[in-house]
């Protein structure tokens, strides 16, 4: 997606999959595969899980938006400096403005409370969420991204909570976690918990349809697949690296004709 759209634009763009599990490599080598990129001169890096908090250690300065989430998903090497930002809090608040601007958001619960748990959860309440109810296996990461929002968000509601009570409730559930990827099957919310007129939303985007859109479709919810955080995260991480301005509608179009294998 990233390449067909500098070639687009005529740009000389190369992006590459480093992948830790088809390289054999261990997690605690992220210093090292950081320091490699700058030395053969990348002028950036996309990071996803499990590295979105991880990273922080390793960079000298975050932007507003990486400092409020607490995870990073884009990093800068400028001038023998690494910049940590993120685009997915901005991603997937532009993909529910686009495809669900009319849903209701008063109630929602968030499952997830890692590096892409707290972009999603900055996205919503920036999309006006009025009570927001966080679900994590670690409840004291979801306690802690509580606090932060609602020390950013004085005038809502964030609670960590693992309460069903808080689903029945809820005009909306969002999937934060990679459950639903085929290295990580399964649902997580209780199938029986979901019910329309409930929307549901995930940010897992290989595959696009997850087992837990496929169930909420099957009863009449309406969704939101990951696809299109993938595409506006990739959009403004695109901006970040070259400085120039990509269509967003072609980046769709290349991330469709390329497949999620290549963002």
């Amino acid at each position: 997606m990233h390449e067909m759209e500098g070639a687009r634009l005529g740009l000389t763009y190369a992006y590459v999959l480093i992948d830790f599990d088809a390289l054999g490599l261990a997690d605690a080598e992220l210093p090292a595969v950081l320091a490699l990129a700058e030395l053969l001169g990348f002028v950036g890096l996309n990071v996803t899980h499990p590295f979105k908090q991880a990273v922080l250690a390793h960079l000298d300065a975050l932007s507003p938006e990486a400092a409020g989430i607490g995870a990073v998903n884009t990093v800068l090497l400028r001038h023998g400096r690494r910049m940590g930002d993120n685009t997915d809090s901005w991603g997937f608040a532009e993909s529910f403005r686009v495809a669900m601007p009319d849903a209701a958001v008063a109630r929602v619960v968030l499952a997830g409370a890692g590096g892409a748990g707290g972009a999603v959860g900055r996205a919503l309440m920036s999309l006006g969420v009025g009570h927001l109810t966080i679900r994590d296996t670690d409840m004291s990461r979801s306690a802690a991204l509580a606090q932060r929002l609602a020390g950013q968000f004085p005038t809502r509601t964030v609670v960590a909570s693992m309460a069903e009570a808080a689903l029945d409730a809820a005009d909306g559930l969002v999937n934060a976690t990679p459950v639903g990827m085929e290295k990580y099957p399964g649902l997580p919310f209780p199938a029986e918990r979901l019910r329309p007129p409930q929307w549901v939303a995930d940010i897992v985007y290989f595959p696009p349809e997850t087992a837990l859109l496929r169930r909420a479709a099957q009863i009449g919810c309406r969704v939101l697949p990951g696809t299109g955080m993938a595409v506006f995260q990739a959009v403004k991480a695109f901006e970040l690296f070259s400085s120039a301005a990509p269509d967003r509608a072609a980046m769709l179009t290349h991330f469709e004709t390329a497949g999620a294998g290549r963002l």
